[in-house]
């Protein structure tokens, strides 16, 4: 039965278009990332990251607000359906809580996944913003 993951993260002095830009943005995306990301910025448009290896599209989206996308892993199984992934964005003081929310995720993959906001994103997000190099794990 698919799980939901639900991850608050808080990114320090920074803005929420700052964060929203380094998700949407194609350039800052895949240099974060550190792979190749082709990310639309309008309402049913498509993205990929991390070359192809995931994808899906806008449903919703407010600019250094809120972005709501499908989501799907190439390596998925055809029954698998596709996840719905969230970003909401939150002042606080001069910090920014970022809360995702990333429903319908196959058991298969729960783990993985979780782990790999943090590895993959969150993680290079704040040393990205610290001004350090950025590592994370091979994909």
């Amino acid at each position: 039965m698919p799980k939901t993951i639900v991850q608050k993260i808080r990114f320090k002095n920074t803005s929420p278009e700052t964060i929203y830009n380094l998700y949407m943005d194609s350039k800052l995306h895949s240099k974060v990332i550190g792979g190749p990301a082709k990310i639309s910025k309008r309402v049913g448009g498509s993205y990929s990251a991390h070359g192809d290896y995931l994808s899906g599209k806008n449903l919703h989206l407010v600019e250094n607000e809120l972005i709501v996308q499908t989501w799907r892993v190439k390596s998925w199984n055809k029954e698998d359906q596709d996840s719905i992934f969230t970003i909401s964005l939150e002042s606080k003081d001069k910090d920014v809580i970022l809360h995702a929310i990333h429903a319908n995720v196959p058991d298969h993959a729960i783990a993985g996944i979780k782990k790999g906001w943090y590895d993959h994103y969150w993680n290079p997000y704040k040393q990205y913003l610290a001004g350090k190099p950025i590592t994370r794990p091979k994909m």
